[in-house]
């Protein structure tokens, strides 16, 4: 190209361009970052296998060699809440894990049998109640014992349902100082002895004195041995009414340990003869010598 033709002249432009530190890039991060993430998990890996049982371990393996048998089959790795490594389970309200098959079938037992108790219970105290009416219209029906109603208090306790019959000054139950059934009293103890039978529920009998002294103390003989005598007699008299004999579980004599009423210790209904129709709490306590189950509600 000759010299002076400018039109023609190439001109070339050299640019230099500045690095911008490109070994210290942002993409090293996101490695590291995949580094340090790969690290947690293999070593929340290390702690959970380390934290399970060798049982468990081989249900692991099991679960990937033959997965289709452990599903089946069930047991480690497929649903055992007792353990580090759960599978899973049924009850998705817990907030601690799953549980056991087995686990949820006692726990619906549990629940099934206290449901069963309560309504024992509820049908129990109906049956009481039904023969707390029935012994007061037994009374009152029969116009020789109508006039007795003021001597008997019936109500339910956490025993059962006590009938006690309380002497009155003037129509005491028993000849004074004695253990002999007055004829009132006889005729009104054989009525109660027939309604008793229609529950299958075991009696309790205890006769209770006032504080007064016994006369014939000297001799041995003291108000603990009469109030058991005339709980006893008490006893024969509802077995003639026609009470089956084997109802009866115990036979105390109180002398006047219980009063009926402590303001008077003398006065004349704190002798007594109490029966008491025993719930089955009431009663098995007594077969077992045990102490109130807190748990039926009972006291």
């Amino acid at each position: 190209m000759p010299p002076g033709d400018k039109k023609s002249q190439i001109i070339i432009v050299k640019k230099i361009k500045k690095g911008g530190h490109g070994s210290h890039g942002g993409a090293w991060k996101i490695a590291y970052a995949d580094f340090v993430t790969a690290m947690m998990a293999f070593f929340l890996l290390m702690w959970l296998l380390g934290s399970t049982t060798k049982g468990d371990l081989q249900g692991i393996a099991d679960h990937f060699s033959t997965p289709l048998k452990v599903a089946l089959g069930g047991g480690s790795g497929s649903g055992d809440s007792a353990h580090v490594l759960q599978g899973g389970g049924q009850d998705l309200t817990r907030t601690t894990g799953q549980v056991k098959r087995g686990d949820i079938e006692a726990d619906r037992k549990t629940i099934n049998l206290q449901a069963l108790k309560a309504e024992q219970r509820r049908a129990e105290r109906s049956r009481l109640e039904a023969l707390k009416e029935k012994v007061e219209n037994a009374i009152s029906s029969n116009p020789k014992l109508a006039d007795m109603s003021s001597q008997i208090k019936l109500d339910l306790t956490p025993e059962g349902l006590r009938i006690q019959i309380v002497d009155d000054q003037s129509r005491p139950m028993f000849d004074s100082g004695a253990a002999v059934v007055k004829d009132y009293m006889r005729e009104l103890l054989r009525e109660i002895g027939k309604v008793l039978n229609s529950v299958p529920n075991k009696v309790s009998l205890a006769g209770h004195t006032d504080s007064a002294p016994f006369g014939n103390r000297d001799r041995g003989y003291s108000n603990w041995e009469l109030s058991a005598d005339r709980a006893n007699a008490s006893r024969r008299e509802l077995v003639a009414g026609g009470m089956e004999e084997t109802k009866v579980i115990r036979v105390v004599g109180l002398a006047a340990a219980l009063p009926l009423d402590s303001d008077e210790p003398r006065h004349p209904v704190n002798r007594r003869i109490s029966i008491v129709v025993m719930n089955r709490a009431a009663e098995m306590r007594l077969l077992r010598g045990a102490e109130v189950d807190e748990d039926s509600g009972e006291k």
